[in-house]
């Protein structure tokens, strides 16, 4: 069963499509009017969004009292939403950044809409830890800042670690997001008819123009993203899992718990995306970019991590049972045959049995059917995390203290709200973001990186000069002369290439090329060395550490030297993950910074916009401009060169 396929898998995109059709397909979902479905779900969730916000408004006015909770059950439907909603946002990342360094290209037609997904869980997660507090209104005390009151968060804490661990989770997955959109904008940009549309989507692209050097850069970004996101997707459940394990009630108080909740929330959020994207993609008409080959790769991924949850599930019982200490055993024979058995038993049912149907074929090719199996998981997933909050605590060591809790309208309301704000986000992301990465799924066609022969008089690899510098490039705007150069229009990536092959060789130098994806071997036939991007991602990750430090040192040693716990003031491993998380957050600042300056971004205004093709840029056109301040340009020669290499669509740009 392996994720690639078999020996001759079925094409990633079906239906004969080229560059053009898919820019059609993809942006055609937001530019024309919203459907009727679209606005029937929009106005259904949306109203459920507006009983939430006053089930929320309720709580706050009147206190979180009116929850189910009492004295012995201090936590119950809140962090049981919350660790449910921070879990459903792990379906993103491992889409995205995971399968991304994996190199499995199948990935292309779901991470814009696993991302999204991961924004909107996180927001809804976030929503519930705020409204728990109590006064959601001094929740900026969390943050380490100064304040009147002297009042900073005490970091040797798990709950501390936790909210720096979604701060900074949240925060890198909406960069990560916007990155990749950022060439989608570009070409809602140039499709645009309206001045207002026109505008807002130029504004969002920040002057895009998927130059040879954009591409450069942009990619090296996004694997520096990536390698980020990594770790990050697992440090994040991992530290939301202290938040149990690292204290001594029976239940909690277990080593298998990190990778446990790293699994099941990676399991909940596919699960998540099956869920919406099987009637999604029926729905906005795109069953050629996500195809029954995609749906069983994610099938298969939902067995495998139900496998690995079952494992932990055994490995919880083994623990107990192991340990020889009677209360542990009692909270695992307690959820099996207590009060709440039928919540354990409807957790088991859920995650370890039904997802076994995907061992077989028809139940991973058929949509009707993997729906319903992906329900059945976001309920099981639910109640595991509704069992391992509530059930671990109704019966502590003392049966005098035993309660039962009952979840209140307040409870059930907030409950069903979060998922209505998490629809109507979607939908509106749906409405105005194209759902598919549009330059990465026109890279997997197969005519975008076609394997041509090597022209004779092309450079060779190993040949291209040393040394040579961005400030070669059109882009760099230092002439002062009123022509800023020639372009022209090639059929496709290998004719473009072999043009920039043959400049190179007859001496042109301040020359680029501007595609709709970015096309391998580019950057050698253009003559850029190695991006410099790595610098400002490592020197973004060195501040972060050490900011994390020294705030932490700071206030622990200095501003309140207390013992607590029995743990020492200067306790550096407790530093550890929030230092892990400030260096993530800060390198995401550094290599998305280093993007934008290496490639003089934002621009909003350049002489090529003038162009009189050159929008086609973004969408199917492959485009070679000379610069004028190259020493070996000439107005009647250079046009002539571009045209004898193939070139169409020959002309003269002006300043």
């Amino acid at each position: 069963m392996s994720i690639v396929g078999e020996t001759s898998p079925p094409p990633l995109i079906k239906g004969g499509h080229d560059f053009g059709s898919l820019t059609r397909l993809v942006c055609g979902l937001v530019e024309r009017p919203a459907p009727a479905w679209w606005w029937g779900a929009f106005v259904f969730f949306g109203v459920i969004t507006l009983v939430g916000t006053f089930a929320s408004a309720y709580v706050v006015g009147t206190g979180i009292g009116v929850w189910g909770m009492n004295s012995t059950i201090g936590w119950a439907f809140d962090i049981t939403n919350f660790v449910f909603w921070v879990g459903i946002g792990h379906a993103g990342t491992l889409i995205s950044a995971i399968l991304f360094l994996f190199r499995q290209k199948w990935r292309s037609s779901l991470n814009r809409f696993a991302e999204a997904m991961t924004l909107f869980a996180v927001a809804n997660a976030g929503l519930f830890v705020t409204i728990h507090l109590g006064r959601p209104w001094i929740f900026w005390y969390l943050i380490p800042v100064p304040n009147v009151n002297q009042i900073y968060p005490n970091f040797r804490s798990p709950l501390s670690w936790d909210f720096a661990a979604v701060a900074t989770y949240a925060t890198v997955s909406t960069l990560f997001w916007y990155y990749g959109l950022i060439p989608d904008f570009a070409s809602l940009r140039d499709r645009a008819s309206g001045w207002l549309r026109r505008r807002v989507y130029g504004f969002l692209a920040l002057g895009w123009r998927g130059s040879g050097r954009h591409w450069h850069h942009y990619e090296t970004g996004y694997l520096m993203l990536a390698g980020l996101a990594t770790p990050l997707v697992v440090s994040v459940h991992t530290i939301v899992s202290f938040d149990f394990a690292t204290s001594v009630i029976p239940g909690w108080h277990t080593t298998i718990f990190p990778p446990y909740f790293v699994v099941g929330a990676i399991f909940s959020g596919l699960a998540m995306v099956i869920t919406l994207i099987v009637p999604l993609r029926i729905l906005c008409g795109i069953e050629d970019l996500v195809t029954i080959r995609h749906l069983e790769n994610m099938c298969k991924l939902i067995l495998a991590t139900s496998l690995l949850l079952s494992y932990g599930y055994l490995a919880e019982l083994a623990n107990a049972w192991y340990s020889g200490n009677p209360y542990e055993a009692y909270v695992f024979l307690n959820r099996a045959t207590g009060p709440y058995l039928w919540c354990y038993w409807t957790m088991i049912a859920c995650n370890v049995l039904f997802p076994q149907l995907f061992w077989f074929r028809w139940f991973r090719t058929t949509p009707g059917a993997m729906i319903v199996v992906a329900l059945l998981v976001n309920v099981g997933m639910w109640f595991e995390r509704f069992v391992i909050v509530v059930t671990s605590l109704h019966r502590d060591y003392l049966p005098s203290s035993w309660k039962m809790f009952y979840p209140t309208w307040v409870d059930i309301v907030l409950l069903i709200g979060s998922f209505g704000l998490f629809s109507t986000a979607f939908l509106l992301f749906l409405r105005f973001v194209p759902m598919v990465a549009l330059s990465e799924v026109k890279a997997c066609l197969p005519q975008a990186n076609p394997h041509h022969p090597r022209d004779p008089l092309a450079v060779p690899e190993e040949s291209t000069p040393a040394g040579v510098e961005d400030q070669e490039l059109i882009d760099d705007d230092d002439s002062d002369r009123e022509l800023h150069g020639v372009i022209a229009r090639f059929h496709g990536p290998a004719e473009l290439i072999k043009a920039a092959n043959h400049l190179r060789e007859a001496g042109y130098r301040r020359f680029d090329v501007f595609t709709p994806f970015p096309i391998h071997g580019m950057e050698k036939a253009i003559g850029l060395g190695r991006s410099k991007l790595p610098i400002f991602t490592f020197a973004g990750g060195l501040f972060g550490v050490v900011f994390a430090e020294v705030v932490q040192w700071t206030q622990s040693v200095l501003g309140y030297p207390l013992i607590t716990g029995g743990k020492p003031i200067n306790s550096i491993e407790a530093f550890v993950p929030i230092c892990f998380e400030t260096t993530v957050l800060y390198a995401a600042f550094g290599t998305i910074a280093g993007m934008f300056l290496l490639n003089g971004l934002p621009r909003l205004s350049h002489p090529l916009f003038r162009g009189g093709t050159f929008a086609k840029a973004t969408d199917d056109g492959f485009f070679l401009a000379v610069a004028a301040v190259d020493g070996k340009f000439d107005r009647g020669e250079t046009p002539g060169v571009l045209a004898s290499l193939g070139g169409a669509d020959i002309e003269l740009v002006e300043e």
